[in-house]
């Protein structure tokens, strides 16, 4: 089968073998998968490794055999994967066998995969294939740091810096469903307008003084991935006693912030990453209530896949980028 992979340190489409299914196991014909930032990051983690391996944590596809054991899931079905591994009831934090799909085990992008049925959903009847490929690692990201962290409530203002990714795109749905009011960033004028068309009740220009323009509003919550960038500035806007939950670091990991304003402000500063097998089920019952459809910016065929990837790079897209197989 083609698959799109990492080996002595390159990245390109291959013949790898086709999977089998083992016992608890189903192979999913994939149709569609999803790019995301760690794929772009993988490569240098892995360095110059030798041993092949396919990328990708999104996808979607139809059970096309499944290994002894398997109960919940036929030959047919069309489903989604969950790439939060291992991590079934919610908790505080992952449990210590949680891993993310895509490494160290082969990943999504190839024609086929074999993973236990554990990670495997029925997909959303409204939603399209290119839809359900980009669903489940954004989506649950999202779902958990605005409804289990930051707990967010009817009436609340949620400010998201960075309004073009992915996971944005889902939290301004998310938030707007709510009932929650929504502020959103970005350097391009475009993404602002395509953030305002989904909802967003407020956007801001990147370079514009944030605190100024927030002056007569109440922001109750951050949600924030950007990082250094814009750690310290989306502070400047929370209430006094607010959370800011972070999930990623787009721009610089470390970060220097005045502990005595911060202490004295009485904020609450909250990690978040990936979630639950039980909150993506709360997440598909959502999806399902409000008939909310995933933001796709693009479909690339997995042979320009590193087109995909470039795209990714350079930040042009307003939501999920979709690989179609």
């Amino acid at each position: 089968m083609k698959a799109f992979v990492h080996e002595f340190g390159e990245l390109k489409i291959k013949e790898m073998d086709e999977p089998t299914a083992k016992e608890g196991e189903v192979v999913i014909q994939l149709k569609t998968a999803g790019l995301n930032r760690r794929d772009l990051m993988i490569p240098k983690r892995r360095g110059d490794t030798k041993d092949a391996l396919i990328l990708g944590s999104d996808g979607a596809g139809e059970i096309e055999t499944v290994g002894a054991g398997v109960t919940a899931f036929k030959p047919g079905d069309e489903v989604i994967i969950n790439p939060a591994l291992r991590w079934y009831e919610n908790s505080d934090a992952p449990p210590k066998e949680f891993d993310i799909l895509g490494m160290p085990d082969h990943g999504t992008f190839a024609e086929k995969i074999a993973i236990s049925e554990e990670q495997v959903e029925k997909k959303p009847g409204h939603i399209s294939w290119e839809e359900a490929g980009v669903l489940s690692l954004s989506a649950l990201t999202g779902y958990r740091a605005l409804f289990t962290r930051a707990q967010v409530k009817e009436g609340d203002t949620v400010f998201i810096p960075g309004a073009g990714s992915g996971v944005s795109t889902y939290l301004i749905n998310f938030a707007k469903n709510a009932g929650a009011r929504v502020i959103v960033t970005s350097r391009s004028e475009e993404k602002l307008e395509k953030a305002k068309a989904l909802g967003a009740d407020i956007v801001l220009h990147t370079n514009s003084d944030w605190k100024q323009e927030l002056e007569k509003e109440t922001v109750d919550i951050v949600i924030d991935s950007v990082g250094r960038a814009t750690f310290n500035r989306s502070l400047e806007v929370l209430k006094k006693g607010g959370k800011m939950v972070v999930f990623g670091a787009t721009t610089e990991d470390v970060i220097d912030f005045d502990l005595r304003s911060f202490f004295y402000g009485q904020y609450q500063l909250i990690g978040s990453t990936m979630g639950s097998r039980q909150e993506l089920h709360a997440l598909l019952n959502h999806m399902d209530n409000f008939q909310m459809h995933p933001v796709v910016d693009k479909t690339f065929p997995l042979e320009n896949i590193q087109d995909a990837f470039n795209y990714l790079k350079e930040n042009k897209q307003f939501g999920k980028v979709a690989i179609k197989m």
